[in-house]
């Protein structure tokens, strides 16, 4: 392998062929530890369990202006950033504002750092993927234990690039055809590469989509059933789910969920999912943080969301928008997944503010269900859709309060209202609620960005208990082209092969 000064990011890329925990330990090394040459890294199945294991690292611990251990991408920024672009989570100090109050521009860290940690991550998996067919040639990997490393890899792949199409491009419900973001399935490991790295263009949200569900296909026939550690079959099929309703592709929302129903099933505490390490019913894929390998305390989910009475930073808390909100009832037990201060009320998802070794929760299946109950209210099959719904919302109420029922909700329109509210409250703090507002304001349910609790601005308990008004700001015009974020300027800026074209207002 070639090497070389890096100068930028796309050469960064260029030089990612060191796989995380890949080392070496000859007593006369002439090639430097960080810079293993691809035929030794996957020379040994130990070696190439390692490459596999360190795109997870770059997916769980990233970059992040020029550092990592801020969670970037998926270790915990997906959900502070998905959060943060809602307004059911609620920024306390500066730390999140120009994500909160929609003020980024293609300078900005927090909307950069998910491009590139993203891009980096995307091309360590194309280098493993590109180095497993060698591995089986070898004798290295038998075919099935290649396929299954693949598998991930196409999983991860594919997530990365779903993430990347709901902040940067408008969403498939709105319009197909609307420019996408490059969608990378070759490898850049050497320097004569990266001129064909700079050419992949846009393209646009539907090719974009189409190639995501190609990679999930394949990736659900070569991946194993197996834990929400890494990446398995439910979770192919689950992200699958979620990708076909940003497509609004009803039936096969429903397809994918009769693939997996017998196989989880949504867990009776609606805290489960987030204790045990992740491991529950209804856990279908995390990313996994420990005490050596976390997001730090500038990222990890449990410092930025805990109660700062015990211990935490607390910089987001919960807003006082869906807290006093009527669809929220007095008597849900997520109520009770939550710790109060004087200042507001946070987060108990996430419990560990000392070695931040909570889970980062991906896919569940309560999500699948849901899905599946949207997508059967589409299509007007309300009395399904209604049960699905309940499954999810009975579970945290006492008998004393009535199930859903079609008749009781209006009809189509109140049923899936009422999904949508469900969404709110389920996936609170899991930084879904963005996905949700992207699709659903392509789609003309939402106007855009709903307004948010004046950022800052809630100093007192008494925003909740409702003796003090609510101050609200920062909403966002689906039209507006704050609503989807800028391609980082530097991305424009140092592709000299091809440069991509910037989104429209930036």
């Amino acid at each position: 392998m070639t090497k070389f000064s890096i100068k930028n990011f796309k050469l960064v890329m260029a030089g990612a062929a060191m796989m995380g925990a890949i080392s070496s330990c000859d007593v006369i090394e002439l090639t430097p530890a960080n810079l293993i040459p691809d035929q030794e890294a996957f020379a040994t199945p130990a070696r190439i369990n390692s490459a596999v294991l360190g795109v997870y690292e770059s997916a769980q611990r990233g970059f992040y202006a020029g550092a990592v251990q801020r969670g970037y991408p998926f270790g915990a920024a997906n959900v502070e950033q998905g959060d943060m672009r809602g307004e059911d989570m609620y920024n306390d100090q500066l730390f999140y504002e120009i994500t909160y109050t929609g003020g980024y521009n293609p300078n900005t860290a927090n909307n950069n750092g998910m491009w590139i940690s993203i891009y980096r991550m995307v091309n360590r998996a194309n280098i493993v993927l590109e180095s497993l067919p060698g591995a089986v040639e070898n004798g290295v990997l038998t075919q099935a234990q290649a396929d299954a490393y693949a598998g991930e890899m196409l999983f991860l792949r594919a997530l990365a690039h779903h993430e990347l199409l709901v902040h940067f491009a408008r969403p498939y419900s709105d319009n197909p055809s609307a420019a996408g973001v490059p969608y990378r399935t070759f490898a850049i490991n050497d320097v004569p590469k990266v001129p064909d790295g700079e050419a992949v263009g846009r393209g646009t949200v539907a090719e974009g989509y189409q190639k995501l569900l190609a990679d999930l296909d394949e990736a659900e026939a070569k991946l194993p059933n197996g834990g929400a550690g890494r990446a398995n079959k439910g979770a192919a099929i689950a992200l699958k789910s979620r990708i076909k309703l940003h497509m609004e592709d009803w039936a096969g929302v429903l397809a994918e969920y009769e693939k997996i129903k017998s196989a989880y099933a949504v867990t009776p505490n609606p805290a489960a999912p987030f204790r045990a390490g992740g491991n529950s019913t209804d856990n279908i894929f995390n990313f996994i943080n420990t005490d050596a390998s976390n997001a730090g305390v500038n990222g990890a989910l449990a410092s930025m969301y805990g109660n700062p009475n015990n211990g935490a930073r607390g910089l987001v808390k919960i807003s006082p928008l869906i807290w006093t909100a009527d669809f929220w009832l007095e008597e849900d037990a997520r109520r009770a997944m939550t710790t109060s201060s004087s200042t507001g009320v946070f987060t108990d998802k996430y419990i560990d503010p000392v070695t931040y070794t909570d889970p980062n929760v991906i896919l569940r299946f309560a999500e699948v269900v849901l899905n599946a109950a949207e997508a059967n209210a589409q299509l007007g099959n309300l009395d399904a859709a209604v049960s699905l719904l309940n499954s999810v919302r009975d579970r945290a109420l006492p008998e004393s309060v009535p199930s859903f029922t079609a008749a009781g909700l209006g009809g189509q329109e109140g049923v899936l209202d009422a999904i949508y509210k469900e969404r709110r409250i389920e996936f609170l703090a899991e930084g879904r609620r963005w996905a949700d507002i992207h699709r659903l304001a392509g789609a003309g349910v939402l106007p855009g960005v709903p307004a948010k609790a004046t950022s800052r601005s809630i100093t007192s308990i008494n925003f909740y208990n409702g003796t003090t008004a609510i101050p609200t700001d920062h909403a966002i015009e689906y039209a507006s082209h704050l609503f989807i974020w800028p391609i980082p300027l530097e991305e424009i800026q140092t592709n000299s092969t091809a440069p991509i074209e910037q989104n429209p207002g930036y």
